[in-house]
């Protein structure tokens, strides 16, 4: 997973709410893009028109926005179904950090695991940013500092959890963290394996 410590750059809104996973990536996308490349497909149905082409209007398809490594998104994003293509799309877009005053659990739940930051503030907070950034502003996210930064100088601290945060910063999921503790697991097993070998014959007996 990619580390994740900062980031300065345009902010893309995207104030409506309740914007499902569906939304976010169409399943079928899922099944024959491979996941690097399914970025022109994030908010497909929302980016283009019936004749494939780009609506202007979206705001990723405007010049200013359409690298922007930040999203400014309305409450309840990634609510739907549990689909971590979903971050996935997001990601392969060039955004590393969703900026929100609520997302859908799973959703907030697949980022960590995929190395994109969800930082969650007041609804007002939220809009206040999404105003500085349709004015043009970049954002600075640090996640050392755990805070916003405009060009002005203000700041905006948030909160996150800190395992998580730690996580982001080394760039590892669960997996990774797990293995880090490798050593202690393969001696915890060839311990528990002389205490109780009947339990270890049954497992080799299962995987035949």
């Amino acid at each position: 997973m990619q580390p994740f410590t900062g980031i300065t750059g345009p902010a893309a809104t995207l104030l409506r709410a309740n914007i499902d996973t569906d939304v976010i990536i169409r399943i079928e996308r899922l099944t024959s893009v491979v996941r690097e490349q399914l970025g022109p497909y994030a908010f497909e149905a929302l980016r283009y028109r019936k004749d494939g082409s780009e609506d202007p209007d979206f705001v990723l398809n405007r010049p200013m926005y359409r690298d922007a490594p930040i999203l400014i998104a309305g409450a309840n994003f990634g609510c739907g179904s549990s689909r971590e293509g979903a971050v996935w799309a997001l990601m392969a877009a060039g955004l590393r950090c969703v900026i929100a005053s609520s997302f859908g659990d799973i959703f907030y739940n697949n980022c960590f695991q995929n190395g994109l930051l969800p930082v969650v503030l007041p609804e007002a907070t939220v809009r206040h940013l999404a105003a500085q950034a349709e004015q043009g502003a970049s954002l600075t996210i640090g996640l050392l500092d755990c805070a916003i930064t405009l060009p002005g100088g203000e700041k905006v601290s948030f909160e996150i959890n800190a395992a998580r945060r730690q996580a982001l910063i080394e760039g590892l999921d669960d997996i990774s963290r797990t293995l880090r503790q490798r050593a202690d697991i393969v001696a915890w097993q060839s311990r528990d394996r002389a205490a109780r070998s009947w339990i270890w014959d049954l497992s080799d007996v299962d995987r035949q």
